[in-house]
């Protein structure tokens, strides 16, 4: 048996989570005020899953990079991949928020998208 203490971080609360792990995998949540808090705390310890935020190359000396996220969470493990396949990015301007850049980042089956709408580059 293992013996977590996290701060919920799905509202506003905070809530202190105190977590348990059994032997067999089973996850017992207390300190939550609200069941988000025992959902958030069983994927933290089964599935922990993180909003990968980054920003990529583009093709213009104004607006040199372009702010980007994940369109879901991924998970943890997969951060590096995620981030290795943004680095590799090469953004040709304009571009619209919300433009899928990479359809399956990390072949996590989630798309890195744009956060900013950015105009043509200048000529």
């Amino acid at each position: 048996m293992k013996e977590f203490v996290k701060t919920c971080i799905i509202c506003p609360a905070g809530c202190t989570l105190k977590i348990t792990v059994q032997d067999d995998g089973t996850v017992a949540v207390t300190g939550n005020k609200c069941p988000r808090g025992k959902r958030y705390a069983e994927q933290e310890m089964t599935d922990p899953r993180r909003t990968v935020t980054a920003t990529a190359a583009t093709d213009s000396a104004e607006f040199p990079r372009l702010p980007v996220k994940t369109a879901a969470p991924v998970p943890k493990a997969a951060i590096p991949a995620v981030l290795a396949e943004i680095g590799k990015l090469k953004v040709l301007l304009p571009v619209e928020i919300g433009t899928v850049l990479i359809a399956d980042a990390g072949k996590t089956g989630t798309a890195v998208v744009a956060t900013r709408t950015m105009p043509p580059r200048e000529k």
